[in-house]
């Protein structure tokens, strides 16, 4: 047992302490002191007064659970998901949205100050348009009774939701189409114990925009019974607005949920939805934002930033091209680059549907691919970087800077620590963080977006 000492307190697991919650993790874990020894408590608010049972003890920070609420913060409210602090989603239900806002605009700030050394304020938040059912996409484990849900939180523990109220409803209707359809049919659901069965994931998607549904169903085998009978059930659920059904064999002993093959057992090939005015057309594996309505608000700052009438804009792990894309008709040019296959083809049809014709798409790792360009002596003018969680690599931050050296690099995150990281690397390179905007494109959620534009040290007007 690992024991804690200073000032002659010692904490030990399953000790009981009083606590105060002052500040929220990157997590959503509430954030507590016991004579300067943090205290991590997950669904607690700022300004709960708490007594925490101690479930873990480090060096020097602890992990406890709520033992009894003394005083409630004025930002609780009330819970409305049964699933709630069970399947690993939403960390802020129990929170105003207001609130939530509040804490991911101040981590945003502190990423920013603290790690990227700049101590500049973002600009307001750009708050969600709806906080719920706001996403487009959802991809739930199935468990033997046919139910669909979510993994508890760091476990594959199935914790079934009849109705998550971040997907669209149609979403429900489809899942309790699935179960009756499983049931009735006397279809195995896989079991990842024994690696046997044959259901192991439903993935659907929905183009906001058009209203139009794709279900994807993730076998451990090649057929399965009944296929014509799955299509009848989800029509029945969806009505004209299912387009696409499709079944997705993946065979692995793997955490990657969707396999190489699909098979199109109905419908067309992809679904549609409008973004920024481009029509894009999405298949099984294309990458697309979640959340539609705010992608569109995150890539109207992003050009908004970037300024693209006439410019050379390069845009780095591009997608699908979504973000290149929306500035195309008015830029003078667009290169993507992306190291998904598909999403490069994705890329090129999508240009090609919308008659754009200034834009071509590069299938590479976005460092190799950075090299080549510099070496056909490309000089964009506008640098877009979308990276992933992890940020970008140093190497390819250099050749950005130093090879490409364009008037502005804008920089879109879903991590403000990587961000702030690289924020700090390219001002070795006379970069200067010029304006970031944090977007929630993640209600409930622990996530939040930053729309950056940093410049040149002799170039820092917004005009």
């Amino acid at each position: 047992m690992t024991n804690y000492s200073m000032n002659s307190i010692v904490m030990k697991k399953n000790d009981i302490v009083d606590l105060v919650i002052e500040d929220m993790s990157a997590e959503g874990s509430g954030i507590g002191k016991v004579d300067n020894m943090a205290v991590f408590v997950p669904l607690t608010a700022v300004g709960d007064k708490l007594k925490v049972r101690i479930v873990k003890v480090k060096t020097k920070y602890a992990y406890g659970i709520i033992e009894e609420i003394i005083s409630m913060s004025p930002d609780r409210i009330n819970v409305d998901c049964q699933a709630f602090s069970r399947c690993g989603g939403c960390v802020y239900r129990h929170i105003s949205y207001d609130s939530e806002c509040k804490i991911k605009y101040n981590r945003v700030y502190n990423a920013i100050k603290r790690i990227g050394k700049v101590d500049m304020l973002p600009k307001p938040i750009i708050s969600a348009i709806n906080s719920d059912r706001y996403r487009n996409k959802a991809q739930y484990p199935i468990n033997e009774n046919g139910d669909t849900g979510f993994f508890a939180t760091h476990s594959h523990r199935i914790i079934p939701c009849s109705d998550c109220l971040l997907q669209p409803s149609e979403f429900s209707a489809a899942s309790k189409a699935l179960k009756k359809w499983i049931n009735e049919n006397g279809i195995s659901v896989y079991n990842e114990q024994t690696k046997s069965g044959t259901v192991r994931h439903f993935y659907l998607r929905k183009g906001f925009k058009t209203g139009e549904i794709m279900a994807v169903l993730v076998l451990n085998k090649s057929t399965v019974k009944a296929e014509k009978l799955l299509v009848e059930a989800l029509k029945q659920a969806l009505g004209d607005n299912l387009k696409s059904v499709y079944l997705n064999i993946n065979k692995k002993d793997t955490n990657v949920i969707l396999g190489d093959e699909c098979r199109l057992i109905y419908g067309k090939e992809y679904i549609t939805d409008i973004l920024c005015g481009v029509s894009f057309k999405i298949s099984p594996l294309s990458f697309y934002q979640v959340n539609r309505d705010m992608a569109e608000r995150l890539y109207k700052k992003a050009a908004e930033y970037a300024k693209p009438e006439g410019k050379k804009i390069l845009d780095l792990y591009c997608g699908a091209g979504t973000i290149g894309l929306s500035m195309a008709k008015r830029a003078e040019s667009v290169i993507g680059v992306e190291i998904v296959p598909e999403a490069i083809e994705d890329a090129k049809q999508n240009a090609k549907d919308n008659e754009i014709e200034n834009a071509r798409f590069i299938c590479a790792d976005a460092a190799e691919a950075a090299t080549r360009l510099s070496k056909e002596g490309i000089k964009p003018d506008i640098c877009i970087l979308d990276p992933p969680r992890k940020g970008c690599d140093a190497e390819l931050l250099a050749t950005v800077a130093e090879d490409f050296s364009p008037e502005r690099i804008i920089y879109v995150s879903c991590d403000p620590a990587t961000l702030a990281r690289d924020i700090e690397i390219l001002r070795a390179y006379n970069y200067e963080l010029l304006e970031y905007t944090p977007v929630d494109l993640f209600p409930r959620t622990s996530h939040i977006e930053v729309c950056c534009c940093l410049s040149k040290e002799k170039q820092k007007n917004m005009g």
